[in-house]
């Protein structure tokens, strides 16, 4: 699975703080979202700890980067929202083709 191209491993790592980046702009509005909603300012502060607590495992926050385990980091950035198949436009059509393969077979998955 972790046998993608050279040219899809530079690409890669070219793209993943840009994806990073966009995915924790979303999570800071929704943040603010939490804070500004209504409530008491305690339960506000403790529901975005937790909140925040949570996304900080999420690769669209951080992640171990190394060439043999980038399926699997895209397929999380898949699966939290991170990116979609439109942001692998650039990649091989191998890269596509198996991302697309396993996040169809999940999508489908999910609803059974």
């Amino acid at each position: 699975m972790n046998e993608f191209s050279e040219k899809d491993w530079k690409m890669f790592r070219r793209k993943i703080a840009g994806w990073q980046e966009a995915y924790m702009d979303k999570l800071n509005k929704e943040y603010m979202e939490i804070l500004s909603g209504e409530g008491n300012p305690s339960d506000k502060f403790w529901k975005l700890e937790k909140r925040i607590r949570e996304d900080k495992k999420d690769c669209g926050v951080r992640c171990e980067m190394s060439r043999s385990n980038q399926f699997d980091i895209i397929m999380s950035l898949m699966n939290e929202g991170a990116i979609t198949m439109d942001d692998l436009e650039d990649f091989s059509d191998d890269l596509k083709d198996i991302i697309g393969y396993f996040a169809g077979r999940h999508i489908h998955n999910s609803y059974r």
